[in-house]
């Protein structure tokens, strides 16, 4: 890399537009939708979309909700113009969908694609050039009037061609290629030109494509750039302005917001942006962003899941971990401090009885789109105490005490720490239940009766202890008072009862119940016990069991 890039590299010029308007605009509804999957994403294919491919997206794209799909450049390849004729002589084109074509300004080129349209009921013609100095100069060697009179005659060409086929209900669409590096009073002249020819109204309407085809500059600029032709284009209320965003220097999507503010009404991209060179701009993304403000989109993307399966099965490309709202990884927290919030937001979101999504690290909510609770919290060496006490609680119903919590996440961060892999949430569970003897108690509860004598409870138990049956016999001030006495005659062990804490699994009357018990020992060593049973005294005297055995010589050894 140059140690001074400005001997190199200019910066391109902003736009005077000191009274500009849109910064102080906000966004309260969904703009049009083109998707140009099937034309602009399947050219920047290594491999372009065969036809069994093609036909699986825009069964996709119509399953989403979109109305404007561009489906080819049918002059350019044999396979594109066949698609089209089989979309149109298939009938697979629905009533309320418009199918969009593109094709340069030459004459053979557009009576090719005239077509490929034949008997189309509905379409959008898209004619382009490029209109740049850089290409006016550097690609085609043409001064300005010949960019126009090229623009001008394939107008002139499309629209009598339209006008000899009045059985499609036809759209115009122009496009000044290289617009955002095209100076703005160039742009609005040459646009105006193919107005004047197409005479857009009600009738005959027109859309002006104003994209962002290599990124050259602040997504502000480009605001601006959309804003002054908007302001000065004479037929402004006869015409859609649509915005074409390229990512170049990773700033798509704000291009294309900030192009709506000024302005735009419809925005042409692919689904997770595919496209040349650094690809289109994200629809998923732009739509999920209005979507995350309270806007809706018009799009479906409620299955998130299969549009990332039928997007990656059809492009061959795969989607990022963490590409916004679609990646694998997007709704998951692994830092202690995010899980810990997370957490809490769901715990005050459930007993609030929230509506409104307010929710730490989450911008939606990720059942909107079809994904589980499951994938919010992972748990790894950086999680803290809430990683794996959410994925006992999500899946197990499991509300751990907060010093238990602790407790465990200790062991958790051991168990990370000693593989440097992600627990699974069996692995956790395993754990969980390894240490404080959920499903295999080295002390087994087999009977207990107790009997209340006044301010005394006298309990009668029998326990499996290493494959003998053992009768326990206390006494004490409650239950589990009772049962720390006989556990001191039968056992010799001396424990105080340090915490207790227990809740329903359910909300239904015969719901399990689960049980946790903290016991400390003569030298003052800290032990949890957890038990569930479908009876709470049950679940408390096995609880207070499991925590016993951890006081156990044998126990401790084979543990440790």
């Amino acid at each position: 890399m140059l140690t001074q890039p400005a001997e190199k590299y200019r910066a391109f010029p902003v736009l005077a537009l000191p009274d500009r308007q849109w910064p102080d605009r906000q966004l309260t509804s969904a703009p049009r939708w083109l998707s140009t999957d099937l034309r602009d994403g399947n050219q920047a294919l290594a491999e372009p979309m065969d036809a069994e491919r093609k036909l699986a997206f825009w069964q996709l794209l119509l399953a989403c909700g979109f109305k404007e799909i561009e489906v080819a450049f049918p002059a350019a390849s044999q396979t594109d113009f066949q698609f089209v004729r089989e979309l149109i002589e298939q009938r697979r084109i629905p009533d309320d969908v418009t199918i969009q074509v593109l094709t340069q300004a030459r004459d053979a080129l557009i009576a090719r694609t005239f077509e490929a349209l034949q008997g189309a009921p509905r379409a959008i013609l898209h004619l382009y050039n490029a209109t740049a100095p850089l290409f006016r100069e550097r690609v085609f060697g043409q001064s300005q009037a010949e960019i126009v009179a090229l623009a001008c005659a394939g107008a002139r060409q499309i629209r009598a061609g339209c006008e000899a086929r009045p059985e499609t209900h036809w759209t115009f669409e122009y496009s000044p290629e290289t617009f955002c590096f095209t100076e703005p009073a160039f742009a609005l002249a040459i646009c105006e030109a193919v107005a004047d020819v197409w005479q857009p109204c009600a009738e005959r309407p027109m859309i002006i494509n104003l994209p962002a085809t290599v990124e050259v500059n602040t997504p502000n600029v480009y605001a601006d750039q959309i804003e002054y032709f908007c302001r000065h284009f004479s037929r402004r209320d006869a015409v859609c302005i649509s915005v074409h965003p390229h990512n170049d220097r990773g700033t798509g999507t704000a291009c294309a917001e900030l192009a709506l503010l000024a302005g735009a009404d419809r925005v042409e991209g692919c689904l997770f942006g595919n496209g040349e060179r650094t690809g289109n701009v994200d629809i998923v993304t732009l739509a999920l962003n209005l979507y995350s403000q309270g806007v809706a989109p018009r799009l479906d993307f409620s299955d998130i899941a299969k549009v990332v399966e039928v997007v990656t099965r059809c492009n061959q490309l795969p989607v990022h971990p963490r590409h916004p709202y679609a990646g694998e990884l997007v709704f998951t927290a692994f830092s202690g401090s995010h899980q810990d919030a997370i957490r809490k937001g769901f715990a005050i979101r459930e007993q609030r009885q929230e509506s409104i999504w307010q929710m730490p690290y989450l911008p939606i909510d990720p059942a909107d789109i079809g994904c589980s609770y499951e994938a919010v919290i992972r748990v790894n060496s950086q999680s803290g105490k809430s990683g794996a006490a959410w994925l006992l609680e999500q899946n197990h119903g499991l509300r751990l005490p907060r010093a238990l919590m602790q407790d465990f996440s200790q062991r958790v961060q051991q168990e990370t720490d000693r593989h440097g892999k992600e627990m699974t949430q069996r692995a956790v569970w395993r754990c969980f239940c390894l240490h404080y003897g959920v499903e295999q108690p080295m002390l087994k509860l087999l009977e207990a009766e107790s009997r209340s004598d006044g301010d005394i409870t006298r309990l009668e138990a029998s326990l499996r202890v290493d494959g003998a049956v053992q009768r326990l016999q206390g006494r004490g001030n409650g239950l589990l008072s009772a049962a720390t006495d006989a556990l001191r005659r039968a056992l010799g062990l001396t424990l105080t009862i340090a915490d207790y804490h227990e809740h329903t699994l359910g909300k239904r009357s015969d719901s399990r119940s689960a049980a946790y018990v903290c016991c400390l020992n003569n030298q003052g060593e800290r032990a949890w016990g957890v038990a569930i049973d479908s009876d709470i005294a049950r679940a408390s005297l096995q609880a207070l069991l499991n925590a016993a055995a951890a006081a156990l010589p044998a126990e401790n050894t084979r543990r440790a």
